[in-house]
């Protein structure tokens, strides 16, 4: 587990400051500008004053972030709604906001998905006798958090293709 190195506060920055600075990068979520600014030890009013105005100024968003989030998400890497759901979890959005961005998602997302990461293994490992293949192909599909369906089906289309 990553060890958290706590900052005192610097003595000229208030906490709307920080907060900015710390919002410059990416996107945040409301938890993880809370506990920045707790790591920086403002007080809680301090906190929730500075996290209140940054939702009035649309600057803080949970929905808006686990929308950008899964957008991103699947334009750089297909994984499966469970993964995404585990990764916005494991980024402390609230429950509401991450079943809203996934139910956006069109249901053949996770099918498409999970062929395309299929076929690309599968052409990767195209030396490897075919039950080694098939095995290695459905450990990645399943390691980012496809169904043993989907993973299966993504398998016999990469088989398809091949033919």
């Amino acid at each position: 587990m990553k060890q958290k190195t706590i900052r005192s506060k610097p003595a000229d920055k208030s906490p709307m400051d920080a907060a900015l600075s710390y919002l410059t990068t990416r996107m945040r979520t409301v938890r993880e500008v809370e506990e920045k600014l707790d790591d920086l030890q403002y007080g809680e009013r301090d906190i929730l004053t500075t996290v209140e105005r940054l939702k009035e100024l649309n600057l803080l968003n949970d929905e808006a972030y686990a929308r950008e989030f899964v957008r991103s998400r699947l334009a750089t890497k297909p994984v499966s709604r469970q993964k995404l759901y585990m990764d916005l979890r494991a980024h402390k959005v609230p429950e509401e906001y991450i079943q809203s961005a996934l139910n956006d998602l069109p249901k053949e997302t996770e099918a498409d998905n999970a062929r395309e990461v299929a076929l690309k293994f599968w052409r990767q490992m195209g030396t490897l006798e075919e039950d080694v293949r098939r095995e290695r192909v459905l450990r990645r599909l399943m390691s980012r958090g496809f169904s043993t369906e989907a993973s299966l089906a993504g398998i016999r289309e990469a088989e398809q293709e091949e033919l």
